[in-house]
């Protein structure tokens, strides 16, 4: 036995192990390579304007919750000058309000959120 091996009766060759890689055409390779890097490009893209578009509608709803925050915080301001808002009389007497209460903005309300939020 030249050059070979004998191991629990079975003959090894030597060389390489594993697999033997296919004759691939390079060309072919490198165009499989540029379209995966094209997919992962346009993945990517649709990710960050995903989540672009997250982020924007959360800050319009923290835009929106301050101005109710501050709607709220007049309306307790006026409470302890022992006024009581309209909104809140509508409230307590089981009126409908033709806005709700959350869509009820003061000017004052209004010009400072656009300092705030754009």
């Amino acid at each position: 036995m030249d050059d070979s091996k004998v191991s629990g009766g079975k003959v090894k060759k030597p060389g390489k192990r594993g697999r033997k890689p296919a004759k691939i055409d390079l060309k072919a390779k490198l165009e499989r390579s540029r379209q995966s890097a094209r997919e992962c490009r346009a993945r990517k893209k649709l990710r960050y304007q995903y989540l672009e578009e997250l982020v924007s509608s959360r800050e319009r709803a923290i835009c929106a919750l301050r101005e109710e925050l501050e709607m709220y915080k007049q309306w307790c301001a006026a409470m302890d000058q022992g006024k009581i808002p309209s909104e809140i009389k509508a409230l307590l007497s089981g009126e409908d309000l033709k806005a709700a209460p959350n869509q009820v903005k003061h000017r004052a309300v209004k010009t400072e959120q656009k300092e705030k939020c754009p």
